[in-house]
């Protein structure tokens, strides 16, 4: 007993101990950007679109403003904003997705600075946009507060911040759930879904924000069955594409199980196909 408390007072045990619990965010960093280089999200990105234009509503965007998109994927609030006659920059760590909004922006006419860009070190200037924005992307980042530090740090005074993110409770957060009962996360990785509570964001952002407004909203999959949606996820979607890669053949099963139940439990749909609603929060920050 003597040698344990005197082990716990000592600074050199104790910074020791906190190295050994401090994930590897390196690791942890190349480990995603390798889940969403796999597959194809643009399949799954693609029908997410209705968000983005939502977004950039509540935001209020205005021809000529700065924009920044963030984690932006195949480009959902990219093309939402430039839609409404700003200048875009377009930001992923996955270049392929960047070649994707490209040609979307391309088929659609619409003028757009891609960049390749990691999250948690933007190649940008302080206070350089009217305002940023992340869909469904920044969320994922390995270090959560950098992220939102980064995003805060290249967002002028009195400009905006707007974010969707899945809440834990919807039916992609759940799915999330479900997917760590069967595959461990990394070590030391924070649940993506707590940027879709109001109390992360509060603690990320409040100190740099004037006003902060997040209310829940709804998106709902639609698609041709489960069958269909768990294919689907299956083949493009990366973290359950890299799940069920890291599972053997008993494994894939339950998982593929225990999601349909899951989809069962949401689906709203009573004609055979597939209607699930899924619970984001949409946030539009206003920087101090």
């Amino acid at each position: 007993m003597t040698t344990i408390a005197s082990e716990a007072m000592n600074p050199a045990t104790a910074a020791a101990a906190a190295m050994a619990a401090a994930p590897d965010l390196a690791a942890l960093k190349a480990k995603q950007q390798a889940t969403w280089s796999s597959g194809d999200y643009a399949v799954v990105g693609t029908t997410l679109q209705i968000v983005g234009e939502a977004l950039a509503e509540a935001m209020d965007l205005r021809s000529g403003m700065h924009v920044l998109d963030v984690a932006a994927g195949n480009g959902n609030a990219t093309l939402a904003a430039a839609r409404r006659w700003c200048d875009v920059t377009s930001t992923d760590y996955v270049d392929a997705l960047l070649a994707l909004g490209r040609k979307r922006a391309d088929a659609e006419g619409l003028a757009v600075t891609f960049r390749h860009a990691d999250a948690e070190n933007l190649p940008f200037e302080d206070n350089a946009f009217d305002a940023v924005m992340s869909t469904f992307g920044v969320m994922f980042s390995a270090d959560h507060d950098r992220a939102a530090a980064e995003m805060i740090r290249v967002c002028r005074p009195g400009g905006k911040i707007g974010m969707a993110n899945w809440m834990p409770e919807g039916f992609i957060g759940q799915m999330f759930k479900t997917i760590g009962k069967h595959v461990a996360p990394p070590p030391g990785a924070k649940s993506p879904a707590l940027w879709g509570t109001r109390s992360r964001i509060d603690e990320m952002f409040g100190a740099s924000a004037r006003v902060i407004a997040a209310e829940p909203r709804v998106f709902h999959f639609r698609y041709r069955s489960a069958a269909h949606f768990l294919d689907i996820f299956r083949r493009f979607y990366g973290p359950t594409l890299k799940a069920f890669g890291a599972l053997d053949e008993a494994g894939q099963k339950a998982l593929a199980e225990d999601v349909t139940a899951l989809i069962a439990r949401f689906n709203q749909a009573e004609d055979g196909t597939l209607v699930v609603p899924s619970d984001y929060l949409e946030i539009v920050i206003t920087k101090r």
